[in-house]
C-alpha cells in the first residue's frame, strides 16, 4: 500500500510540471552547466517535498487558529516555524507581486479584458444577456447573437 500524504493521492500522483520545472533548473545555473536527467528528477522531487512540509505546516498554523481556509499569512508563518524565516521577506515580495499581476484577471474585477463599455452599452449588453436566458429558461431556444454592427444600429 502506498503512503498516502495528500488527501486521496499517493506520492506518485503529486508532482510539478517537469518541463517548466527543468526550463527554471536550466535558467538558475551557468549557461557551461549542465544536470542529469536523474539530478532534475531528484530536484523536482526535493521541490514536491518542499511544499508538502510547508503545505503541511501551513495547515497546522490554520488549525491552530481555528481557521477554516490557509491564508498567506499562515504560509508565513510556517516557513517561519520550519526554520525558513530568512525566505519570508522575498515570499511576501513575491506574493504583493503575485496580487498586483492578477488585478487584470476575471476575478480581479476586470472581467471585459480592458475593453471599456459606456453605461448605456452595458445596461444594453445585459438586457441582451438577460433576453437570452429568458428565451432558453421558456422554451430552449436561444436568441441569435447580434453582431457588432447590429447592436451600433440598435443603440
Amino acid at each position: 500500500m502506498e503512503p498516502m500524504d495528500i488527501v486521496g493521492k499517493s506520492k506518485e500522483d503529486v508532482s510539478l510540471p517537469k518541463a517548466t520545472m527543468f526550463k527554471i533548473i536550466k535558467e538558475m545555473l551557468p549557461p557551461d552547466v549542465r544536470v542529469a536527467r536523474d539530478a532534475q528528477d531528484l530536484l523536482v522531487e526535493c521541490c514536491v517535498e518542499f511544499i508538502n512540509l510547508i503545505s503541511s505546516e501551513s495547515n497546522e498554523v490554520c488549525c491552530r487558529e481555528e481557521k477554516r481556509t490557509i491564508a498567506p499569512e499562515h504560509v508565513l508563518k510556517a516557513l517561519e516555524v520550519l526554520g525558513f524565516g530568512e525566505y519570508i521577506e522575498e515570499v511576501y515580495a513575491a506574493y504583493e507581486q503575485h496580487k498586483l499581476e492578477t488585478l487584470d484577471s476575471p476575478k480581479g474585477g476586470k472581467w471585459n479584458g480592458g475593453v471599456e463599455m459606456t453605461e448605456e452599452e452595458a445596461l444594453a449588453e445585459q438586457q441582451r444577456m438577460f433576453a437570452e436566458a429568458r428565451a432558453r429558461m421558456n422554451n430552449g431556444v436561444s436568441l441569435p447573437k447580434q453582431s457588432d454592427s447590429e447592436r451600433s444600429l440598435d443603440g
